[in-house]
């Protein structure tokens, strides 16, 4: 009898023992479940496949850069991320940051201050050998943690770079 009740108690912590495991996978499936649902909505609003073109979001000292490029060459890809970017730093100048809350299916950080700082802050689109990247650039703190924030935001949902060539940060 007391055998039993052992093996009873050492079956209910074995079991216990795997549930942070089958939590884990779970977790990991919603994730990777969120990431494909981040990539088809970007691809909806960019107009690019999002697993054949590279995104990077860096920090820098008076603001930031956003670039997305395709993968590989691709003339008509290429144009349509160039045309996509300045419309996004068309929008972003006006305080719209309604793309990036589609994209993401919900508010993104730093888009509050972002839009009421607007008048601090210029959005410069420019081109890229397979795209464009638009440059963030304000000399106000707030306006600058803001857009820090935004970045890191971005970096993480799109499981992004912080540079553009691996090694530089």
């Amino acid at each position: 009898m007391r055998l039993v009740s052992i093996i009873a108690a050492l079956g209910v912590v074995a079991s216990g023992c795997s549930a942070p495991a089958s939590r884990s996978s779970a977790k990991a499936a919603t994730s990777d479940s969120a990431f494909r649902a981040v990539q088809s909505r970007g691809a909806q609003v960019m107009g690019v496949d999002q697993y054949t073109s590279a995104h990077v979001f860096e920090p820098l000292p008076n603001g930031g850069r956003i670039v997305l490029q395709r993968d590989a060459d691709d003339s008509a890809g290429t144009a349509t991320i160039r045309a996509h970017m300045a419309d996004i730093a068309g929008r972003f100048s006006r305080g719209d940051f309604n793309l990036p809350g589609l994209v993401h299916a919900r508010a993104v950080p730093g888009t509050d201050i972002m839009a009421a700082r607007r008048s601090l802050i210029r959005y410069v689109a420019d081109t890229l050998p397979r795209g464009s990247e638009v440059r963030i650039i304000t000399t106000d703190s707030l306006a600058i943690a803001a857009v820090h924030e935004f970045l890191a935001f971005q970096r993480s949902d799109h499981h992004a770079g912080m540079h553009e060539h691996p090694g530089t940060g």
